[in-house]
């Protein structure tokens, strides 16, 4: 089978051919991300089996999602530090007839909420996926409020907790807690001073809270003296060209809420950073962090600026997700069978990511280690390369995949990105079957 077989090592759905299928819907999807489950499954009678096996009583969302859990565990306590990132992002459906949807953005849009804890190493390798929320939310009443007593920004909290538990399994293992805007939630940071803080947490201010002293949290920070710099370089996105940043970092450790009968002080590290010597018409890059971390040197202080920037990592694979593997192009009827699909898929996604942040990462290691020969074999072959006499590295295979998904490979190009990896990954794997089959034919006079 290859990587999914060592994937699902663990898997137990009652039955050892639902345990196949799991892995070969896996391998299938794998190999054709962006297509519709029947144009991957290739033939009607696999089509029919993969809608059994999303149909079946005995498979869910958890049972196929849990020997991946175990696995990035397994790969977290092989690191010093990990970071655990959290986001939440919407699944839109709309138009599709699946049971089970609730509204999005606005009432009449349908769809479902999704919140990963998503593992990555500050190097920004994958590790895989150790949690998930996701939830429809309830109609609006008349009155226009919703029925549920349900609160959202629990996710935050329940998320902590959930790493909280993994981290008390790998003691040689840091583990950081890593969220944006929407998680700067005080209850957050009371519940992580509870439980004793066995998880680091780092997030990015979005209140601009009154002090204790009646001083305000950003323009205290800003205040202090510069402890140092931060230096890295921005790569481009939408709308913004690359640049190499310089940022002024400021700290200070702060009591964001005095103590009273019922609760302990709450202290907590503020970190600002703002960039210097922009260009005119250039926006300058200023992040706000809050951490329970106490920081002594600006080097401690910049490798926080380096782990926050590894968040974007969680954004790159919910892009993965949606415009790679085209979750929301799922028509599944019901939402217990979505679920399924979508569990297979997300981890399909963390695997689209791995490889292409492996072939940056470690250039130089063995491509045997993630690829199969015949897939190597596959990609020169696609490119119109002659087999190399000496085993290839991974960056050279991965690049081979990336140059039969568009990618062109010159010197200026750089890396290539997850798309093109996700592009060619379908057509090298097409190849393959195609190589399996032939080889398989008995041969004739």
């Amino acid at each position: 089978m290859g990587w999914a077989s060592e994937e699902f090592e663990t898997i137990d759905l009652g039955d050892k051919h639902l345990d196949k299928r799991a892995v070969l819907l896996a391998e299938q999807f794998s190999a054709n991300a962006t297509k519709s489950i029947p144009d991957a499954c290739g033939g009607w009678a696999e089509t029919r089996a993969a809608y059994r096996f999303v149909d079946n009583p005995s498979v869910d969302f958890w049972k196929i999602l849990g020997p991946h859990i175990e696995a990035t565990e397994q790969r977290m306590r092989a690191c010093p530090v990990v970071l655990c990132l959290q986001d939440t992002t919407t699944l839109d459906f709309n138009g599709k007839d699946i049971d089970g949807l609730g509204p999005l953005q606005y009432e009449p849009q349908r769809g479902l909420l999704l919140h990963p804890t998503y593992v990555v190493t500050p190097q920004r390798e994958p590790l895989g996926l150790t949690d998930s929320w996701h939830w429809a939310r309830e109609f609006r009443q008349s009155d226009g409020a919703r029925p549920s007593e349900i609160c959202e920004s629990q996710r935050w909290i329940d998320g902590y907790e959930r790493i909280a538990e993994s981290a008390a399994s790998m003691p040689d293992t840091r583990c950081i807690y890593v969220g944006d805007r929407e998680s700067d939630m005080m209850p957050l940071m009371r519940r992580a001073a509870e439980l004793g803080e066995p998880v680091d947490w780092l997030v990015r201010a979005k209140h601009d809270r009154a002090l204790p002293d009646g001083q305000k949290l950003f323009s205290s920070v800003s205040a202090e003296k510069p402890i140092g710099q931060a230096r890295f370089h921005f790569r481009p996105r939408r709308g913004v060209k690359a640049r190499d940043v310089i940022q002024q970092l400021y700290v200070k450790r702060v009591v964001l809420a005095k103590e009273t009968e019922k609760l302990a002080p709450l202290e907590a590290t503020c970190l600002i950073c703002r960039e210097i010597n922009t260009t005119e018409g250039v926006k300058p890059i200023e992040w706000r962090l809050l951490t329970n971390r106490s920081l002594s040197s600006a080097a401690e202080a910049a490798e926080l600026v380096d782990w926050y920037r590894a968040r974007w990592e969680i954004e790159m694979y919910f892009d993965v997700l949606k415009n790679g593997c085209k979750v929301e192009s799922l028509q599944l009827r019901t939402l217990p069978r979505l679920e399924v699909a979508l569990a297979l898929f997300m981890i399909v996604a963390w695997r689209i990511n791995r490889l292409m942040r492996l072939g940056r990462n470690l250039p130089d290691v063995d491509a045997s280690l993630l690829f199969e020969q015949d897939e190597i074999v596959a990609a020169h072959i696609l490119n119109k390369k002659s087999q190399p006499e000496k085993p290839p590295t991974l960056n050279q295979v991965v690049r081979l995949v990336a140059m039969a998904g568009g990618f062109l490979g010159r010197k200026s190009d750089g890396e290539p990105g997850a798309k093109t990896i996700w592009q060619g990954m379908e057509r090298v794997l097409s190849f393959t079957e195609g190589m399996r089959y032939i080889r398989a034919q008995p041969e004739t006079g």
